[in-house]
């Protein structure tokens, strides 16, 4: 996905929904993992959160998501943004 040249916002953010749930996977099966394998993507997915909490702040990210013609606001709607975060983006 990130191979065709700079990453865009409209390419990074489903990106990294993918690996949120990739280890959000990971921790809810901790049982089949190694302890510290499942230590680790707890901080991973902590270490994420930090970072994806920002784009909630940035009106890039927003302007960048709506526009893009494959997303539009249903991106929004899948990802399970309430109706007000929706209508403000």
């Amino acid at each position: 996905i990130l191979s065709r040249g700079p990453p865009t916002l409209a390419m990074v953010i489903p990106a990294m929904d993918h690996i949120y749930s990739v280890f959000t996977a990971g921790i809810i099966n901790h049982q089949t993992l190694n302890p510290s394998i499942h230590t680790a993507l707890k901080l991973a997915k902590q270490t994420l959160n930090r970072y994806y909490s920002l784009t909630d702040k940035s009106e890039t990210y927003q302007i960048a998501m709506v526009l893009h013609p494959r997303h539009k606001l249903q991106y929004f709607k899948a990802a399970g943004w309430e109706d007000e975060w929706v209508t403000t983006a």
